[in-house]
């Protein structure tokens, strides 16, 4: 125990103590050997814990950025499920809208919140009538002509994406370019 006269515990070293154990000492052939590697180069013990030390640094290092990595994947497959699940509701705002009951009252002011509070969620709609047909983010259910230069007909269901991540594709109704239109692949021909 430590008092006010001797405030050192009695399993403690203190450097008063290391100095008078070492000068009373004789010094061997021991002390010169070790006082040659201290000033040389490090011993092969020293370089693999060094080599321990700087492996362990870098996993740790790897660790944080891998585990940052999955913090904002988990963040954003979370955001894309309940936007996802949202989407039902969406979609029948926009029956309603396209009804015209959604003009004025209560209902439009909800249905322009939810639309605010995806649009900062990063929700974006694509599938409009006549852009190109890409089956990579279209879903055809129903096809006219014979798929030269097809273009989206009629959006039955409208497609998402978050973050250019596709949540839902777009149902569609695939047709020709009218030939009348100009096209890209009207303008390749010539």
């Amino acid at each position: 125990m430590t008092s006010p006269e001797n405030p050192v515990e009695p399993d403690e070293v203190t450097p008063e103590a290391v100095a008078e154990e070492s000068a009373a000492a004789p010094a061997g052939p021991d002390d010169a050997a070790q006082a040659e590697v201290v000033d040389g180069a490090p011993s092969s013990k020293e370089a693999e814990l060094t080599a321990d030390l700087q492996r362990v640094s870098a996993e740790f290092a790897n660790y944080r950025k891998r585990t940052a990595r999955e913090v904002v994947d988990a963040r954003a497959a979370g955001k894309a499920f309940v936007v996802g699940e949202l989407l039902v509701v969406l979609d029948d705002l926009d029956r309603a809208r396209g009804h015209g009951d959604l003009e004025a009252g209560p209902l439009k002011s909800v249905s322009d919140k939810l639309d605010g509070v995806l649009k900062g969620l990063g929700l974006e709609p694509f599938g409009a009538e006549g852009d190109e047909f890409d089956p990579s983010i279209h879903e055809a259910v129903q096809h006219e002509g014979d798929g030269a230069d097809p273009v989206l007909g009629a959006v039955l269901r409208q497609g998402y994406q978050i973050d250019g991540k596709v949540i839902r594709n777009a149902m569609v109704a695939v047709t020709d370019r009218p030939a009348d239109a100009p096209g890209e692949s009207a303008q390749g021909d010539s």
